[in-house]
Parts: structure tokens; C-alpha cells; sequence
């Protein structure tokens, strides 16, 4: 043993006193290379090592070789000089092979290929090698004599590695004598024993390549932005290891390409930039020229384009300021607007009120008679007579008689015929909704919100059917949050990097497990009676080539396997670890494309189904491009979608069932899963769905217990009790109860008559149109039944008369607010919004039929009723009489007393009405400022039940997403894509134009936060250029010679029956339009591999279609990139608005001369948003046309009242003002939601209105003042209770419903909209009538002359009037009935 160490110990004193000899010769001059042909392999990575030469540079005269040499180093080779090298023909025919994915990489800036070249052609073969270049480290070889294969490892190098090597210091030289193996033949031997196995070779293992700062830098400059657009990234990434574009730089760059485990270079080189530090002498840098990418290579050739070469691009668009806010003196301008307008009306108002008392005390007025409002001394009192009375005040009064003798002969034959007029009532209602049956309701957030002839509806629809329908998606986002952050030291030895939680190996495991359940999770399909899984429903990109489903995950970088994951590299001494999932990790993150991570581990990038996995995509909280600080981890899980078929039964209904039916399967899954280290929040295309269904169904108890509220307080509301013992009889439980049931079936039957019509309704509509209906339908109810409660039977008069003549009193009323609120809701239906359209429609019809069904049947079952309370009967329980049979005396009730006594006399005081105008005045500016500042839009989680799984995935999608949805720029039929002129208004790289589609989307990008454009777009047009050119041993675009197959792929290898597209000679040009027909359709079947990353199928199979079955006549095709990160309803809007803006000015530029083309930004949010975009508009516009229809109806059921329609329509005005203010201090967006509650509160305020501007209308007491207090002690005892007390009972209970969208727009807009109502109904509008209401009717006036006769007034005349001012001063009521 001893014997042995000193044997070896003596030959490694032999081996170094041998290469101290051989060092001390080595020549550093011009025309000496330092390497030159092949000897042997590398062990570890199977590339051609090169033979150590320090001899002259070779002479090339084979016109072959040569013109090989200038097709890959044309640099070396000059006209009329001889061609001196220092590399073999083998040697430049590796170096083209090497090459190949570069050449595929940087082809778009030629420049850039050019410099890239360069610096490899002036290592491999520069005659002057050895002035730049110095071998540090050379294995040994034994040749054979013969010429033979080399035999390794027959000489112990300095080391004692596996391969023989040593080191070499840069004062060590090697003897010139040393010759590669290619020129072993001319070696001198002789014929002693040290020859007779072969001689000693020496092999290049290692070598340091000196560059200047200017070239080192210069070239890669000239690199660092070129686009690699199928990954909408910098292709520098995939040259830096693990560096992102951003952290790369000259020297991280030329150290990957030097690294020996890059899987590219066949030994290390150490490339030095000899920026502080010069090369040893006698050597010199490398101080070539370079081309810079903002200029040509050649004379006809092109510069690089503007997106790989930012030099070349005109001055970056300025993205215009934020609009700042408008202000007045430095005031918000509508502030500053309002303000003035209150402070002018409450200046004029109160100075006109002091003018007119003044005046008023000064000449003495008195107030005891009056003629329309107008007070008068008593001797200049004038008497109406025919003469004074207008057409339109005739016409008015004619209106009015005939509507109430129509009304009370319409309720006489009702109260007559009860029982015939109840059958025919349950007959149609019976009928009508029966159509229930056939109720179709739209769940589907798309049909609910985007109408079928909007732009987005039909952009969308055009994708699916060209594209098909974007993918589902079923997605977990992970945290670890019992986890701490972890830190990493890279060796030998680095800066510690921190790893997040998630990034934890432990952690990594688990979720592998999970995503590994959740692929084999199955489930049953009933319709082919069989379990599936997600093999069944995935998306497949390479299929058939490749049937990995498409699961985006961080596990993708170690190909969803734990053996990958635990797979490290230890240092020869077996402690140290030289590489783990950690460099992986950091490798893929900065470049998912890669084949190999260039650590010691060697292993791939891509996902298994044969594409990228983006980091942005994956992974999730964390800062700038700073990965491993990642907080969360995100899986996603691609299904395939269909457009549903024609019938249920269809191919595409079934696998759209199957989908949804996996994605129910998935979600039962996750929802039980546990884990205690893991953090789930989870979501799948059905969520939503799901869950509204679910929220519509989980707040069935809190809606049904609102309305048996308010139900129970109708039925208890309408009874007036007199005495304890007759509460049973008079008592209206069983009246209210049915009119509540009138309201429901009026709700039914609206449903059923459009679900024949095959009109789909809404889950809105189910809800709202209840309450919108009861809130019309019991107002009208106790009005109706307090206006017969309060009258006396007259002598003459049955119970059907008397009923019939209540009903022709206020019949015109109710059809004053049902038939202006049924004309209202129907204009409604204009909108091209489907939920806002279905909520007018059937409201509409509800609504009207709602006083139908009041006028017949509640009629009916009034006059019922009273003949049961005259009986004496108990309510409820009619068949049992009460043995004391007495009338009970006539009571107004409590409530209406309040009101006639105490309330309205207090309202009109003269000291408080003024304080009612000027606050109202101001509720009003104030309601106006602050509606300017109420947001668009509806929050995703407002949608959603409370405690809902999808509002844990919405917060963890705003906390943690770092990448928006994708968009896509799609251009429609029509483009000519064949020639050059418009290639160049399309494509990105050299000779595009500066404003083509992509270079404008690129310029977008760079001002992402404005556009909200995260990234360039991929560009199949590109990549199919640079597919068609790309060079190597085995160009990417081949076609069989002689066979019927025309497309050769890569993966058939070297093979002489393959033709290339394109020759040496047409590198760089554009294929012809014939070319171009031929080519495409290769490119988009080629499968991307290490000999051809640029291969189309997997980015962009498909993204281009034909119009042809032969694929020569391209189609519609898209461009793909993605928006920035998105949380806001504004962002969302701001970004689709931006997209539309861009893809207008693309469509501009292309100038195509077909209507029909364009381009247009397409992204599946757009149809859920662009609603917001004429939100305002839409609103405005629904407002004012359901406000028109409004004034129009009161206009003419109040006998061309013009004044009392403008006052209805103000006061409504002012409620809608208030209530939109309110939205902004209550954070209720505009939205659809919001939009149907403020259309339901114009009709609901028309209720609170009109009742209370009629009595004053068709009253004819004294002054406006009389008339208004009236009307508010007469009308205002119903309207308070028929609507305000009904609907703040059910209101209240809204404030307990678990979604969180009641709450919100339910609960909040409702409260606002009754309080509001009452407020302006039961306040304000009564003061506003005392001022300025309408004056008396002088043809009503005229009538009440000739009822009585004259009286004597206080002086002791006779005045014509006389009779009118007894008969008001002395009824008991103060009424008067015609």
C-alpha cells in the first residue's frame, strides 16, 4: 500500500515538473491559436472538447469550407484575402449546431444575432486566438498511433479527478509541440516503450476570454431587450440563469453562457471584462466592433425594431395627468355650484315671503274668503261665472266627473256581483300563472348583465365562435400561514436569499399531494354512466403528441414529482450542497422556457404538458420580480369549455355537463380537505353561479318573514275598533289578507303571462317585485278601505251604492299612481341592460295588473266584508254572528285624526313652513354634490352570501394576485397577412412598422399603470418568421422532398429527405405569399422542443384560423398579453376602456377597406363591465323617460294639470337627488342593482305624491294653504300607513339577511327610499303646494255656486258665493261631495 502512494506521489512530481516545462513556452501573439479541432467528450455533458493548439493559425483554401465559414462567422472571411483560422470544419459545424436555439432567440434584432456571433466565432475560430484567450485547465487523452478513438484516464491529473485535468496558472506556459489530434500524424514518435500505446493529447477543459468593457457591453446592449413573444418576455432571461431581465447584466450574462452546466457550452469559460482589471500580458482583450441594435448590419438589411431596441422607438407616449378634480376658487366645483344656487333661492324665497307680508299688513287683507288662493278685501270679492272658467279647466272637470261616475258604476256592479266578479278574477290569475310552468330564470351572469346586441356581447360571442369559448378554470390560492420565512446561502458561498413560507420543501410536498388528489379525483356522470376525471375535462394543449393536462402550479418546474423536488447535489466531500430545489426554483422562476436549470441538477423548466409556467401566474405576494418571496402559491386547474348546444342532449352540452359536474366535484373536495399547514381559498367557473343560487335560497326565511310582517300589519292596519267587544268584527284580517293576496297574485301572473311570451326573468326580479308591488298595491288597499271607513251610508243608498261611490272617489287616485308607474317600468324596458329590462317588464305588468285585481276583486271582497260587519259576523271566522247587533258610531281612527288635528294644521304654521323649504332646499344641494361622487361599479363580494368560500377567494385574490386576466387583441376575417406592406402594420421585430398592432401594444405596456397593458403581446406573425429562418444543423421549417408528408418536424432528426423552407442565402428574408400559404399551417402543428423553441402549436394552434379547409387563407387570429392587477370595479372599467382606445387606433392604422374588419380587445370580464362604461347615461337616460311617462299620465288624469305634473315630477326629483347622496355616504355603487331600486323608487315616490297633489287638486277650499292642509289631513293618514309604516316593518328585517347584496342595495336603498318618501311626501310637498301649488279649479267652484243658495255675509250683502263658503264652513267634515 505504501508502495503504492509513493508511486503516485512520484508521478504527480513527474506530471507537474512536465507541464512547468510545457507552460513556459505558450505563445500570447497575433496569428497563434490556443485551441484548435476536437479531442474526445466531456464526460459529464457529452459535448466535443477542443484540442489544445498553441500553434499558427490554419490556412482555409476549400471553396466549401469557406463558404461554410461565411455563412456562420462572415466577419472572418474578407474579399481577396487569404482565410487564416483557428478552429476545424467539425469545430465551426458544432458551433452552428450550438448556435441554433440563439439564432432561433435573437434572429428579430439582427444586430443583436450579430454581436451573439460574433463573440463565438472570435473564440472559436479567430486566427489571433491566443492574444484574448488562455487555457486554465486541460485534460489528457492518449492517442493512438493509428488515429484511433483516444483512450481516457490513462494519466492521473493534478487533481485526482475522475477526468484526467490540472490547473494552470497564468505564468505557466505549454509547449507549442503539443498538436491536436487531427494533426496527430505528423507527430514525430519513436520507437521506445513510452509510444508504443499512443501519444498524450491535451484537451481544453476550461479557458478565460478577456473582452473589453466597450464590446462586452456593446453586444449585450444590443441584446438585453429583445422580445421573445410567445412568452410575452425579454428573451434575455433565458440567457442569465437564475437572474430575471431585469437583475441581468453584462457579466451575469456572459457567465451563463460560459457555465459548463448550461447544457450548451462543452467546457467552462471564464469571461472576463477587463473593466478595472487588464488582461495579463501579454495578452489584450477582445476589442472587436459591434454593431449597436439601432443600426443596420448590412446595407439591406433593417435595424432592430422599436420593441427589441428601445433607441429606435419615438419618444415614449406621456400618459395624460389624472383629471384633476374640478374645482371654483379652489373649491370642488359642484360645491361651489350648489352653494351659490341655495344661497340665491333662500335669499329670493325669503325675500319674496318678507315682501308679501309686508305688503300683506300693510293694506290689511283678510284672510276670511278667498278666490284661487288669491286673498281679497271683501268688496272686491268677484263671483265666478261661466266666462271666467278655461277650456282646459272645462275639460278638466268633465275629465274628472266622467272618470268617478265611470269608477262608481264600475264599483256598484262589483259590490252587486261579488261572488261572479271573485271567479272571473281567480279564472285569470289561475290562468296566468300557470304559466310558471315555463319560467325560465337567468342565472347566468352573463345573460343577467350583458345585453345579446352589446358590443362586448358580440366581441365575446364572435371569440367563441372563431376561438372557441375561454377556458374554465378551477383554482386554489395557498398560504402557509403557521409557516416563517425561510433563508437560503446558494453555493459555495452567496448572499442569503429569503424563501417565503410556501417554498418550504415540506410545504412544496403538500401541495403536490393535493394537486395530485385533486387530479384523480373522480366522480359519476350519470349521462354516460360512468366515474370521471379530470383527464376528461382538462384542456390539453399538445394532444396527441403530448396528454398531460394543463395544471398551472410551482410543482410544474419539478414536473409534479417529489423525487424531483428532493433531488440535490452534494460537493465532492458530501456536506456542502452545490444544488436543491432552491436554485431549480430560482433557475425556472427567472426562465420557465428553459430545458435545462444550468445547475448541477440539470433538470428541465417546462411543465409536463409541454409549455412554460410563468411565475407571475404560479405564485403570489410578492415584490417586484422578487419570487422567492412569495407568500402564496397558486394552482390552477384549465377545463375545457363549450358553447352549450341547441339541445341538452347535444356532444357540446354533454361534455359542458361533465365540466360542470367534475367542477361540483372539485369544490365538494377542497371544501373537505384538511390540512393545518395550509391555507385554501378556492373557487371554479360554477361558483358564482353557485352561489347566488345558494344566497337566493339562504335568505328565503328572512325575505318570506319581511313579508308576513308586513302581511300581519296590513291585516291589523286596516281595522278600526271601536269598542273591545266588536274588535272581531270590525277587524279586517281576512280583507287584508286577501289584498295581500291580490298583490302576490299579480306577482304571479305578471311571471306567468312573459313566461309564456318566453321572456326570462331574473332572481332580481323574484325578489323586488314583491315588495315594489305591495308597497303600489297596499297603499292603494288603505285607501281604498279607510276612504269607506270614514264615510256614512246615506238614506237613499245601498251598501253596493255606497261602495260603488268610494270606489268612484278615489278609483281616479289609484289609477293616477298605477298607471303612471305601469308606463313608466314599461319604458323602462328600453334599456338594453337584461336585468333592468326584465325587472321594468314585469313590474310593469305586475303593477297594473295589481289595480286590476284591486278594482274587481278587492272591490268584491269589500262589499263582502261590510255585509259580513253589518252582520255582525266575526272576521275570520264569518259563519258565527255576534248576538248584540248594533252600528257602530263612525270613527276616523286614531291615525287620521293626528293627521286632520294636530299634524297638518302644525305643518302649515307660518313660521315653520319656511324652515321645511329652505331645509329640504338644502337636503337637496347637498344630495346634488355628493351624487357626482357616487362610484360604478359592483363588488365582487357584495355578490356573494356572507360566510360564502368565494369571498375568502376574492380577499385572497386581491391580497395576493400579481398578474391581471389575460387580454386578447383579436383581428377579424378580412386581413391580407401574405404581404410584406401588411406583415409590417402587424408584426414587431426588424422592418415593422413603429405604429404596427404589436409595436403599439408594446408601447402601452411600457406606461402599464396608465393602460393597465402589463406586458407586450405574443406574436404568432413573429415567431413565424423567425420559425421560417432559423438556421442550425436542423432548421425548424423543413418539408419531406419525396413524400406525400409535407411538414418535416425536428424531432425526425438529421434526415436527407428534408428540405429547408429557407437556404443560407434567404436567412432573414420574408417567406412569399406562396411561401406563406405552405408554411403557416407547419408552424402551427410544429410542437416546441430544444431544437426548436419557436414551434407554434402549443402558443398559438389556437390562435389563428382559416377560411379555408386547405389553410391557406388566414382568418381571424388574436395577439395575446395581459392586464396589470385589477381589484377595482374602476380598474376593471379603466381597463377595458383603455384596451377599446388602443384597438381603435389599430384599427385606424390598418385602414383595411371592410366594413366589417377590425380589431377589438377581447377579455372575459368586458361583458360584466361594460355596462359601467354608459352606466350614466343609461341611468340618466332611465330616469328621465320613466319621469316623462310619469308627468304625461299625471298630466291628464289630473285634467291637463300642467302645474300639479311638474310639482309631482319635482318632488319626485328631489327624493331621487336625496337618495343617490345617500349612496355615496353609504358606499352603494351604481350598478344594475342599484339602478332597478332607484327605477322602483320613482314608482314607490310616485305613491307618496300623487294621492296627496290630487286631493289638493280637486279641493276647493279658500287658499293654497287650506287646500294643502286638506289634502295632507285627508290623504296623509293612508299614505302613512298604507306605504311608509308596511314597508319600514319588512324593511327592518332585510337588515338580518346573510347576503351581503341585501344588505347593501336591499336593506340600505329601500330604508333611503320610504324615509326619503315620506319625508318629502308627508313635509315637504304639502308646503311646497301651499306655496306654490295650482289654483282652484274654477269650474269646480261654479258647480259648488249653483248646489246651494246665497247667504248673507258679514256686511249684510249677498254674494253669489255665499253658498259655497256656508256649505265648506259648515259640514262637519269639512267635505263636499257632487
Amino acid at each position: 500500500m505504501a508502495s503504492k502512494i509513493l508511486e503516485a506521489t512520484a508521478l504527480l512530481f513527474a506530471l507537474f515538473a512536465i507541464f512547468t516545462q510545457v507552460y513556459s513556452d505558450v505563445t500570447h501573439k497575433e496569428g497563434y491559436c490556443i485551441m484548435s479541432g476536437e479531442c474526445g467528450k466531456n464526460n459529464n455533458n457529452g459535448k466535443a472538447l477542443n484540442c489544445y493548439y498553441n500553434g499558427p493559425a490554419h490556412n482555409w483554401t476549400d471553396a466549401a469550407d469557406i463558404e461554410l465559414l461565411k455563412e456562420v462567422c462572415p466577419s472572418l472571411v474578407q474579399d481577396n484575402k487569404p482565410v487564416r483560422v483557428c478552429c476545424s470544419k467539425s469545430q465551426l459545424l458544432n458551433l452552428k449546431t450550438s448556435l441554433q436555439v440563439p439564432d432561433q432567440t435573437f434572429s428579430r434584432c439582427p444586430s443583436c444575432l450579430h454581436n451573439f456571433y460574433k463573440l463565438y466565432c472570435e473564440f472559436t475560430c479567430s486566427p489571433d486566438q491566443s492574444v484574448f484567450l488562455n487555457a486554465s485547465k486541460l485534460s489528457v487523452d492518449r492517442v493512438p498511433l493509428n488515429g484511433s478513438k483516444p483512450i481516457n484516464g490513462s494519466v492521473p491529473s493534478l487533481e485526482m479527478s475522475s477526468a484526467p485535468s490540472l490547473e494552470m496558472n497564468e505564468v505557466l506556459r505549454f509547449s507549442p509541440e503539443i498538436v491536436p489530434q487531427s494533426f496527430a500524424a505528423s507527430v514525430n514518435t519513436n520507437n521506445d516503450d513510452s509510444h508504443k500505446n499512443g501519444v498524450e493529447v491535451y484537451s481544453v477543459n476550461e479557458i478565460d476570454y478577456y473582452l473589453t468593457e466597450n464590446f462586452a457591453y456593446g453586444m449585450y446592449n444590443s441584446c438585453s431587450n429583445v422580445l421573445f413573444p410567445s412568452s410575452n418576455s425579454r428573451a434575455i432571461a433565458m440567457y442569465c440563469g437564475q437572474y430575471t431581465a431585469e437583475e441581468c447584466t453584462p457579466q451575469h450574462f456572459l457567465d451563463f453562457m460560459g457555465d459548463i452546466n448550461n447544457g450548451q457550452a462543452p467546457f467552462q469559460i471564464n469571461f472576463h471584462i477587463t473593466k478595472d482589471k487588464p488582461a495579463p500580458a501579454p495578452m489584450i482583450a477582445l476589442n472587436t466592433s459591434y454593431i449597436p441594435c439601432y443600426k443596420a448590419v448590412t446595407n439591406d438589411s433593417n435595424p432592430c425594431s422599436c420593441q427589441d431596441c428601445p433607441r429606435m422607438c419615438p419618444p415614449q407616449p406621456v400618459p395624460p395627468p389624472p383629471v384633476p378634480e374640478p374645482t371654483i376658487f379652489g373649491i370642488y366645483y359642484m360645491t361651489f355650484i350648489m352653494a351659490c344656487v341655495f344661497c340665491a333661492f333662500s335669499f329670493l324665497f325669503l325675500g319674496t315671503l318678507v315682501l308679501y307680508y309686508g305688503c300683506r299688513k300693510k293694506k290689511h287683507y283678510s284672510p276670511e274668503f278667498s278666490v284661487n288662493g288669491d286673498q281679497h278685501p271683501i268688496r272686491k270679492i268677484k263671483i265666478v261665472t261661466p266666462a271666467d272658467i278655461s277650456c282646459v279647466e272645462k275639460f278638466g272637470d268633465y275629465f274628472e266627473r266622467k272618470m268617478g261616475q265611470g269608477f262608481l258604476c264600475w264599483g256598484t256592479f262589483c259590490a252587486r256581483h261579488p261572488i261572479k266578479v271573485i271567479i272571473c278574477s281567480v279564472i285569470f290569475v289561475a290562468a296566468a300563472c300557470v304559466g310558471i310552468m315555463f319560467l325560465e330564470i337567468t342565472t347566468d351572469p352573463v345573460e343577467l348583465w350583458s345585453s345579446p346586441n352589446s358590443r362586448a356581447r358580440q366581441e365575446k360571442d364572435y371569440f367563441d365562435q372563431k376561438f372557441g369559448p375561454f377556458y374554465r378554470t378551477a383554482q386554489l390560492i395557498i398560504t402557509a400561514p403557521k409557516r416563517n420565512a425561510t433563508e437560503y446561502t446558494p453555493y459555495p458561498y452567496s448572499n442569503v436569499i429569503p424563501f417565503g413560507p410556501v417554498l418550504a420543501k415540506d410545504i412544496l410536498h403538500q401541495v403536490l399531494d393535493l394537486q395530485l388528489q385533486v387530479e384523480r379525483l373522480q366522480t359519476w356522470f350519470e349521462p354516460e354512466q360512468r366515474k370521471i376525471s379530470f383527464n376528461d375535462v382538462c384542456f390539453k394543449p399538445l394532444d396527441p403528441i403530448n396528454d398531460n393536462c394543463t395544471i398551472e402550479s410551482v410543482v410544474q418546474y419539478f414536473q409534479n414529482s417529489h423525487e424531483q423536488i428532493d433531488r440535490t447535489i452534494y460537493d465532492s466531500s458530501g456536506f456542502w450542497v452545490e444544488a436543491d430545489y432552491h436554485d431549480h426554483f430560482m433557475y425556472c422562476s427567472a426562465s420557465p422556457a428553459s430545458l435545462n436549470d444550468t445547475t448541477k441538477l440539470h433538470s428541465p423548466c417546462l411543465a409536463t404538458y409541454g409549455a412554460p409556467v410563468f411565475p407571475w401566474v404560479v405564485l403570489g405576494g410578492y415584490d417586484a420580480s422578487n419570487y422567492t418571496n412569495a407568500t402564496a402559491l397558486v394552482i390552477t386547474f384549465v377545463v375545457n369549455n363549450y358553447l352549450p348546444g341547441e339541445s341538452h342532449n347535444s356532444s357540446a352540452s354533454r361534455k359542458l355537463e361533465m365540466a360542470t359536474t367534475w367542477e361540483k366535484a372539485f369544490l365538494d373536495f377542497i371544501k373537505n380537505y384538511h390540512n393545518t399547514n395550509l391555507s385554501i381559498a378556492f373557487s371554479a367557473e360554477r361558483s358564482i353561479e353557485d352561489e347566488i343560487e345558494r344566497e337566493s335560497e339562504s335568505d328565503v326565511i328572512t325575505i318570506l318573514i319581511s313579508y308576513l310582517l308586513m302581511f300581519g300589519y296590513v291585516a291589523v292596519a286596516l281595522g278600526k275598533f271601536s269598542r273591545s267587544y266588536r274588535i272581531l268584527i270590525e277587524s279586517k284580517i281576512t280583507l287584508g289578507l286577501c289584498g295581500v293576496l291580490i298583490v302576490l297574485c299579480s306577482v304571479g301572473a305578471s311571471l306567468g303571462i312573459f313566461a309564456y311570451a318566453g321572456v326570462p326573468t331574473t332572481l332580481i326580479v323574484i325578489e323586488v317585485m314583491p315588495f315594489l308591488v305591495l308597497a303600489v298595491g297596499v297603499d292603494n288597499i288603505f285607501i281604498l278601505v279607510q276612504r269607506y271607513q270614514r264615510d256614512s251610508r246615506m238614506a237613499y243608498e245601498e251598501r253596493a251604492d255606497q261602495v260603488g261611490r268610494v270606489v268612484g272617489e278615489v278609483g281616479p287616485s289609484m289609477l293616477l299612481t298605477s298607471l303612471s308607474e305601469s308606463i313608466a317600468f314599461f319604458l323602462g324596458a328600453l334599456s338594453s341592460m337584461p336585468a333592468v329590462k326584465a325587472f321594468s317588464l314585469y313590474a310593469a305588468a305586475a303593477v297594473f295588473i295589481d289595480f286590476l285585481l284591486q278594482i274587481t276583486a278587492f272591490v268584491a271582497l269589500l262589499a263582502l266584508d261590510a255585509k259580513r260587519q253589518d252582520s255582525a259576523r266575526l272576521d275570520v271566522c264569518c259563519c258565527v254572528p255576534l248576538s248584540k247587533k248594533e252600528h257602530a258610531p263612525k270613527d276616523n281612527g286614531v291615525l287620521y285624526t293626528f293627521m286632520t288635528k294636530y299634524y297638518a294644521p302644525f305643518i302649515m304654521k307660518n313660521w315653520l313652513r319656511p324652515i321645511v323649504v329652505i331645509v329640504f332646499a338644502a337636503m337637496f344641494c347637498t344630495s346634488t354634490v355628493l351624487m357626482t361622487k357616487v362610484e360604478v361599479g359592483l363588488d365582487q363580494q357584495l355578490s356573494m352570501p356572507e360566510g360564502s368560500y368565494v369571498i375568502d377567494y376574492f380577499n385572497n385574490l386581491s391580497a395576493y394576485l400579481n398578474v391581471g386576466p389575460p387580454v386578447y387583441f383579436v383581428t377579424k376575417d378580412g386581413y391580407d397577412f401574405t404581404t410584406i406592406e401588411n406583415q409590417n402594420k402587424i408584426c414587431g421585430g426588424t422592418g415593422c412598422l413603429d405604429d404596427s398592432l404589436t409595436s403599439q401594444i408594446y408601447h402601452a405596456s411600457q406606461i402599464a399603470d396608465y393602460t393597465d397593458i402589463a406586458h407586450p403581446t405574443s406574436s404568432w406573425l413573429d415567431d413565424f418568421f423567425d420559425w421560417v429562418n432559423a438556421g442550425g444543423a436542423i432548421p425548424c421549417c423543413r418539408y419531406y422532398n419525396v413524400t406525400n408528408e409535407p411538414f418535416c418536424p425536428t424531432s425526425v432528426g438529421m434526415n436527407n429527405t428534408c428540405l429547408a423552407c429557407h437556404g443560407p442565402a434567404e436567412k432573414g428574408k420574408r417567406p412569399t405569399p406562396a411561401e406563406f400559404e405552405k408554411f403557416l399551417p407547419y408552424f402551427l402543428e410544429d410542437v416546441p422542443g430544444q431544437e426548436c423553441a419557436k414551434g407554434g402549436h402549443a402558443a398559438y394552434g389556437a390562435g389563428v384560423t382559416f377560411t379555408d379547409k386547405e389553410k391557406t387563407e388566414v382568418g381571424a387570429t388574436y395577439f395575446m398579453t395581459y392586464h396589470t392587477i385589477l381589484k377595482t370595479s374602476a380598474d376593471y372599467i379603466d381597463a377595458l376602456s383603455h384596451a377599446r382606445n388602443i384597438s381603435a387606433n389599430i384599427t385606424t392604422m390598418l385602414d383595411v377597406q371592410d366594413d366589417e374588419f377590425e380589431v377589438y380587445p377581447y377579455s372575459i370580464f368586458y361583458v360584466f363591465y361594460e355596462q359601467y362604461l354608459e352606466i350614466k347615461g343609461d341611468t340618466v337616460f332611465q330616469l328621465c323617460i320613466s319621469l316623462a311617462a310619469i308627468f304625461v299620465v299625471t298630466f291628464v288624469l289630473l285634467g291637463l294639470a300642467f302645474h300639479s305634473a311638474v310639482i309631482i315630477c319635482i318632488t319626485i326629483v328631489m327624493i331621487v337627488m336625496n337618495i343617490m347622496g345617500v349612496m355615496y355616504l353609504w358606499e352603494i355603487n351604481l350598478n344594475a342593482v342599484s339602478l332597478v331600486n332607484l327605477c322602483m323608487a320613482i314608482g314607490i315616490s310616485v305613491e307618496f305624491c300623487s294621492h296627496i297633489t290630487r286631493a289638493f287638486a280637486i279641493s276647493t277650499h279658500g287658499s293654497r294653504k287650506q287646500r294643502a292642509e286638506h289634502a295632507l289631513g285627508h290623504m296623509g293618514s293612508s299614505v302613512l300607513s298604507g306605504i311608509t309604516l308596511t314597508k319600514f316593518v319588512g324593511i327592518i328585517v332585510l337588515a338580518f339577511a346573510k347576503s351581503q347584496i341585501f344588505q347593501v342595495f336591499y336593506f340600505r336603498m329601500y330604508l333611503c327610499i320610504v324615509l326619503f318618501g315620506a319625508a318629502h311626501g308627508l313635509v315637504f310637498l304639502p308646503v311646497l303646494l301651499s306655496y306654490a301649488g295650482p289654483s282652484v279649479n274654477k269650474a269646480k267652484l261654479y258647480d259648488e255656486q249653483l248646489q246651494d243658495k246665497p247667504m248673507t255675509i258679514p256686511d249684510g250683502s249677498v254674494n253669489e258665493r255665499s253658498s259655497l263658503l256656508r256649505h265648506r264652513n259648515e259640514t262637519a267634515t269639512g267635505e263636499y261631495y257632487t
